[in-house]
């Protein structure tokens, strides 16, 4: 994207995806249009929906990616969209059980770059890049992710809660084509995607988002069930948030639907 896109420019009194859900969280890094627009979507919907739907989201990425470092031996991570910092990142729950894991993140916005250089300094073999999920090519060919990541060898790529954040005619099964395309035989992609399958107030939830550095767009279980064809899906396939290999402590037993998420976690045959 140009270097004039708003979300390459710091805009605090623009809401921001990432800060509102930050906030959502119960983080501190977020302005006062992010915590406008945050609590007009915590508005739309029954009390204590969001937040809950946010913190399952943190909670099914750190279990997706314990699976990939232990049972699938991934050791390379490209995670895309990864939003401001917070506690269990990727590189922390990678590094706890593979300390040679290799961790790319990439985001658009200034805000959460900066946080992240701070953040990952004297890591090793860790980085955080400006690029847009949109331009996947120039994801890949960044020289930061060269010196970090082998391609030759299987990558995870997260996508999580960021595919909602492109609309149909940015086609995002061909942005998830074209990132997968140059990774060999054994890699993963992991999503989640909001949905008004269960609550159809997401719509109204999805308007505040049309006043923010990047509009929001709910699908249905079928139609993000279509963005993984071809893949092969690790068990239990494409679920609720927490109804995906849940631990002990996941919650929402009785209302998997209050995560307002689908996800999932495939293989690249």
């Amino acid at each position: 994207m140009s270097s004039g896109d708003p979300s390459r420019v710091f805009r605090p009194d623009v809401p921001s995806p990432a800060r509102m859900y930050d906030y959502y969280l119960g983080g501190k890094d977020h302005y006062p249009a992010d915590r406008e627009a945050a609590e007009k979507v915590i508005a739309t919907m029954p009390p204590g929906v969001i937040r809950t739907a946010a913190r399952q989201n943190r909670s099914f990425l750190g279990r997706a990616v314990r699976y990939l470092t232990g049972e699938a031996g991934i050791r390379q991570f490209l995670d895309i969209g990864t939003g401001l910092p917070t506690m269990n990142s990727v590189h922390e729950t990678t590094k706890a059980i593979a300390p040679e894991c290799r961790i790319v993140y990439v985001d658009n916005d200034p805000i959460v770059i900066a946080h992240g250089r701070e953040m990952l300094q004297g890591i090793d073999q860790t980085v955080i890049i400006q690029q847009d999920l949109r331009e996947p090519e120039k994801i890949l060919t960044d020289e930061q992710l060269h010196q970090t990541l082998d391609l030759d060898q299987p990558v995870a790529v997260l996508l999580v809660a960021i595919l909602h954040f492109i609309r149909d005619e940015e086609d995002p099964r061909g942005i998830i084509d074209r990132l997968l395309a140059p990774l060999p035989s054994g890699s993963y992609l992991v999503i989640s995607h909001a949905t008004a399958d269960r609550y159809i107030q997401m719509q109204d939830a999805v308007q505040v988002y049309r006043n923010a550095t990047t509009t929001m767009h709910n699908r249905s279980r079928q139609e993000i069930s279509t963005l993984l064809t071809g893949l092969e899906l690790a068990d239990p396939g494409l679920v609720w948030l927490p109804q995906w290999r849940p631990d002990a402590d996941t919650g929402l037993h009785d209302n998997p639907q209050k995560s307002l998420c689908y996800a999932a976690v495939a293989r690249k045959p």
